[in-house]
């Protein structure tokens, strides 16, 4: 299992991967954060990067925050190299 460093940006036009700050993965998602919509499309969205089935992903801290702590049955390289294929610039 890995953890890794989440920040999202919720309210976006698509669900994307726009690159890293360091150790932390920046995230946009289509979705408000009003009432868990945010964290599920997060969830959604990893686990379709990931080809992962939703349950196997855990949001393990920072469920009313931005940034968060996500656990995941993959390496860390392999998280890395999934979320890069899929990644999209900001802009």
């Amino acid at each position: 299992m890995t953890k890794i460093s989440v920040r999202i940006i919720p309210n976006a036009h698509c669900s994307a991967a726009v690159g890293q700050e360091g150790e932390t993965w920046k995230i946009r998602v289509a979705a408000p954060p009003i009432e868990g919509k945010a964290n599920k499309e997060l969830v959604r969205f990893l686990a379709e990067a990931l080809d992962l089935a939703p349950s196997e992903i855990e949001i393990v801290k920072g469920l009313g925050s931005k940034n968060k702590l996500v656990e995941v049955p993959l390496s860390y390289e392999d998280v890395k190299q999934a979320l890069n294929s899929t990644q999209k610039y900001a802009g």
